[in-house]
């Protein structure tokens, strides 16, 4: 790692994978949130600066429509999450990006907003995009009910009673958002104008506090709800169920491209985590501390696993891998795993991959990862990247030396035939009506002259192809100026070719693609459990499962 404000831990170089391994989307697609996940870096941040939580505003009527302000108030500043609840009839219930009408919608605030602020919001955010926001908003985001756990919920409440508590390990969440935006739409605050803040300094930190104060607003609200018709006789939700809920989140294909968009980014976080597992294989021993939470970590992810459901023919087989991996883990560190000999944690990890499938060694990742909060934590502060600061073009550097970069870095991309119809079946284009991402079918559908630049692959071996048609002591900018086409790919090569880690190696618009796997991957960093695919191009996922509210963050020991 280049983060010079961290001690490098020299052993670990050893003991890092290559990214030929780790950057295929099969992969990609099995990743697992760990205690580096942006929600996690979150929590631990504001549990260690004391921050204080309050809600100056709950102005709802006994049906849950209306507004409320959650504060959290930091050493420096306060954010405040502005919710709106609302009527929805059930016809207009939708999931889709496309709906015009949601349960609740809602805003981060910098700062606290007075009254007028209030009234300019409540005109804007419950209409998302057809409003407009300011740069004192940081995100908009919008959420629909769990509608039969919630209507569970307010009657079990209401009646005195707690809910089914396998109904909410289950299902996991009482409402799930389907966008949070931020970095600039529809008005708001840029993250370029707030990236100076230690408090959102790693990546989306104002989106992941906007999605935990959701979460303490849907069991505010469903209480109230319940309140509201249970009168005296109503009760609180227990705070061991309450604890097991998220938010729920439907994603899709407009998260993809983000990981292709942005390879610095995607580098330093890939290499956070590989340097995070190579530090914990360099490991000597196995402290006691260490190998309990460790146990308990496994012992946590076997429970979830039996819970995570989905019907997804992928996911199921996927399930299936994990929960024979997480079985056989706990077998082999029961009965054979030697943690007094050298270097115990390397040992693990060479027998689970060996013995297990990838979505179980992805798991174990995450579990040798857990019990060594001093040791990697620190490399939080190496997640951002300046991107600004790569972008210019060396017209300098030599054909030849692009060409060995290509050869070396680029290598799964020569291999495709580009003009087999399998290898170029999809292409990526921006949707006219909602602006977003889409993939379409190359030989069947119309629109194929938008193609966006995400065919990293081909590009990468157009470029090759150019290449060898020019005197290898030739300065790239004379390439350039021969054939301009091939700016955004020569720019590309030399963002990377000290970024192992930028590039998903895979052809990006095969007939094989797996939308899935890409946002996985963005999913795991952001903390995201419980994988639900829908299709091969949308998700439902949860967040903040079994994570503390406001009210216990600061009793929290195991963030």
């Amino acid at each position: 790692m280049t983060c010079a404000t961290l001690s490098p831990v020299p052993e670990a170089a050893r003991y890092r994978r290559s990214p030929d391994e780790v950057m295929r989307l099969e992969r990609l697609g099995v990743s697992h949130p760990t205690r580096l996940s942006f929600l996690r870096i979150l929590l631990r941040r504001m549990r260690q600066e004391g921050w204080v939580f309050s809600r100056p505003v709950f102005d709802l009527n006994a049906k849950g429509v209306g507004r409320a302000v959650y504060c959290a108030k930091g050493p420096d500043r306060t954010y405040s999450l502005v919710a709106f609840g609302h009527h929805l009839s059930p016809d207009m219930r939708s999931d889709r990006v496309i709906a015009t009408a949601w349960d609740a919608t809602f805003c981060l605030f910098d700062g606290v907003p007075n009254d007028a602020d209030l009234d300019r919001l409540a005109a804007n955010v419950p209409v998302q995009e057809a409003g407009r926001v300011s740069s004192s908003e940081l995100t908009l985001s919008r959420a629909n009910k769990s509608v039969r756990l919630f209507e569970h919920v307010v009657e079990a409440l209401s009646n005195g009673r707690q809910p089914d508590a396998d109904a909410l390990a289950t299902t996991g969440y009482l409402m799930r958002t389907t966008a949070v935006y931020g970095s600039g739409k529809f008005g708001a605050a840029s993250h370029a104008s707030i990236s100076d803040r230690p408090e959102v300094s790693a990546p989306f930190q104002a989106e992941m506090l906007t999605v935990w104060l959701i979460r303490t607003f849907t069991v505010d609200l469903v209480e109230h709800i319940a309140r509201g018709i249970g009168g005296e006789k109503a009760v609180a939700l227990d705070p061991e169920l309450k604890r097991t809920l998220g938010v729920g989140n439907s994603t899709g294909l407009g998260m993809a491209p983000f990981l292709v968009r942005h390879p610095v980014l995607l580098n330093n976080w890939m290499m956070v985590r590989e340097e995070a597992l190579a530090r914990v294989r360099a490991q000597r021993e196995v402290g006691a501390a260490a190998r309990d939470g460790f146990l308990a970590a496994l012992h946590a992810a076997r429970d979830n696993a039996e819970k995570w459901q989905s019907d997804h023919p992928v996911q199921v087989d996927r399930l299936s891998d994990l929960r024979e991996g997480l079985a056989a883990i706990a077998v082999y560190v029961a009965q054979d795993w030697e943690y007094r000999d050298p270097h115990p944690w390397d040992a693990l990890w060479l027998w689970g991959a060996e013995n297990l499938p990838g979505e179980a060694q992805e798991a174990l990742l995450a579990l040798m990862l857990e019990p060594h909060g001093a040791l990697i934590d620190g490399l939080a502060e190496c997640l951002q990247a300046d991107e600004a600061s790569v972008f210019a073009i060396d017209g300098a550097m030599t054909v030849g030396e692009m060409k060995e970069i290509l050869a070396e870095n680029y290598a799964w991309a020569l291999r495709p035939d580009y003009n087999d119809q399998s290898a170029c079946a999809r292409f990526w284009y921006i949707s006219e009506d909602k602006l977003e991402p889409r993939l379409g079918e190359r030989f069947d559908e119309p629109g194929g002259e938008l193609e966006l630049p995400l065919d990293i692959g081909r590009r990468a071996a157009a470029l090759w192809k150019v290449a060898q048609t020019r005197a290898d002591n030739e300065p790239i900018a004379r390439l350039l100026l021969a054939d301009p086409s091939q700016r955004t790919m020569v720019r590309r090569v030399q963002m990377t070719m000290s970024r192992p880690f930028a590039e998903i190696r895979d052809n990006l618009i095969s007939s094989d693609l797996l939308p899935i796997d890409m946002l996985r991957c963005k999913l795991a960093f952001f903390g995201a459990s419980r994988f639900d695919p829908r299709s091969d191009r949308w998700v439902r996922i949860n967040l903040f499962q079994n994570c503390p509210y406001p009210d216990a963050l600061a009793e929290e020991s195991g963030l």
